[in-house]
């Protein structure tokens, strides 16, 4: 199939396929793509959770306003952004990129400083919005990704994150989730799978100069 015909196969997949599992290398496959994502100044301030143990998921059902693809799914992606952002993920970043490229400190010190200078003016509140655009970035990748795979996913912004964040103990790992992504695959008699795309024309959403 052509990449278009691919997004076109992909939609919002409400009911899934309980028998069926996620392969292995199809889990690592979105695990590198999430962790590929292109994010602004390369610096990575979100983690994905990925829960499997369906007890646990069970818990997260009446918090996510009784969606069943949260516990039916193959596996959940909670992705998650930092609670706390500052100086330290910059020097760890830059870090990173001087051992992995052998980049000299008199060429990264400059950027160091310039981002360091940009995250020490931002509140907490511009943090959190900044980090939030982030994990919206992230979740267009995984479904994307997902649409080439054959994988199906429902991304979710409906649910009470605090009692998410409760459950899955994500203050000791200092995150808070941001959205949900079910993954797995479609049952047979989900009557929405075969609907087709309600999307505006070309000439309605494209301008070109």
């Amino acid at each position: 199939m052509s990449t278009i015909e691919h997004l076109r196969w992909r939609y919002a997949t409400k009911k899934f396929d309980t028998s069926k599992r996620l392969s292995q290398e199809q889990l690592n496959t979105l695990k590198e793509a999430f962790n590929l994502t292109a994010l602004s100044y390369g610096l990575q301030t979100l983690k994905l959770v990925v829960v499997e143990d369906k007890s646990i998921r069970e818990r997260l059902l009446k918090h996510s306003y009784g969606q069943r693809q949260v516990v039916d799914a193959s596996h959940l992606l909670v992705i998650c952004i930092q609670s706390e952002i500052n100086v330290v993920d910059v020097d760890s970043h830059f870090d990173t990129v001087k051992e992995v490229r052998r980049t000299p400190d008199h060429i990264l010190d400059p950027f160091r400083a310039g981002l360091k200078s940009t995250i020490q003016k931002m509140t907490n509140a511009q943090k959190k919005e900044w980090a939030t655009r982030q994990a919206y970035i992230a979740l267009g990748n995984l479904m994307t990704v997902c649409a080439v795979e054959y994988i199906d996913g429902c991304p979710m912004e409906g649910f009470i994150s605090e009692e998410i964040d409760k459950i899955l103990e994500l203050g000791k790992y200092g995150l808070t989730s941001v959205l949900l992504f079910p993954v797995g695959h479609r049952a047979d008699n989900d009557m929405f799978a075969g609907l087709k795309k309600v999307r505006k024309p070309l000439s309605e959403t494209i301008i070109e100069l």
